[in-house]
């Protein structure tokens, strides 16, 4: 059985980063968040079939994604430009610059989601272990986060400020949670394993240094860059699932699941 080489860190603290890349032309890209991991904790060995298997599962939730937000584009006479999905393993080049493993963004510049598969892949199988399920949803969920930029920007809602639109996209990730919950297609254990992967994905706390100008700069940086605490990703994602799209942006409310 194929092994790809072992990840550290996933199965404990699973840190997520925004970041905003440069095309390879050298002219500034459109605000590209990226979902980067890093780690610590034991090691997890990903094969190739839980690889199979997670893109299984990542492709079935791009195209309910799709029919999810196309239909709710409609409704409000609008047209979702459905965004691509291109699975990578190592890096890849994208019109918003370079991606490195374990990564997933939205590049608004091609309209397209990339994830490293086996970042993802070992996102499912850390909560499948953690949680005694089969961890799928932890997976399905980065898609639905980046898909929830992709929404976001084709509305116009983009921010300086990173956390804003992160929370949306956090916000907009619950929605499609609870819209999966009126449809019949959550499975048992997908709720949890999606607290889990926000619970796991939260900002690190800041390392300062005593020095009060690195300092303001080191804080200043994780501002512009952040996701938002464990808690606070949470409670975004839980805003989503509570009351659906119109609770992350102002042009859904008043639509029902």
């Amino acid at each position: 059985m194929t092994r790809f080489a072992s990840l550290r860190g996933l199965g404990a603290v699973m840190v997520a980063v925004v970041g905003f890349s440069q095309v390879l032309s050298g002219r500034s890209a459109p605000a590209a968040p990226e979902y980067v991991a890093s780690a610590v904790a034991p090691s997890l060995d990903i094969t190739r079939q839980d690889v199979i298997a997670s893109n299984a599962k990542v492709s079935q939730a791009h195209a309910a994604l799709i029919a999810m937000w196309g239909a709710d584009f409609n409704r409000i006479g609008r047209r979702f430009a459905a965004p691509d999905l291109v699975n990578y393993y190592g890096g890849v080049r994208t019109r918003c610059g370079i991606m490195h493993g374990s990564n997933a963004l939205y590049c608004p510049g091609d309209n397209t989601i990339y994830f490293d598969e086996v970042f993802v892949a070992a996102q499912a199988k850390s909560a499948a272990q953690q949680l005694g399920t089969d961890g799928d949803m932890a997976a399905v969920g980065i898609i639905a986060h980046e898909m929830g930029h992709a929404v976001a920007m084709q509305l116009g809602h983009i921010s300086r400020v990173s956390y804003q639109n992160e929370s949306t996209a956090d916000c907009l990730a619950g929605a499609f949670a609870k819209h999966a919950g009126t449809d019949g297609s959550l499975e048992k254990g997908d709720i949890e394993e999606a607290f889990y992967a926000m619970s796991t994905a939260g900002d690190p706390e800041p390392e300062l240094t005593g020095d009060a100008q690195r300092d303001g700069w080191i804080l200043a940086r994780l501002a512009r860059r952040g996701h938002g605490t464990r808690e606070q990703r949470m409670g975004n994602f839980k805003t989503g699932l509570e009351g659906g799209a119109g609770a992350c942006l102002p042009e859904f409310r008043g639509l029902t699941s």
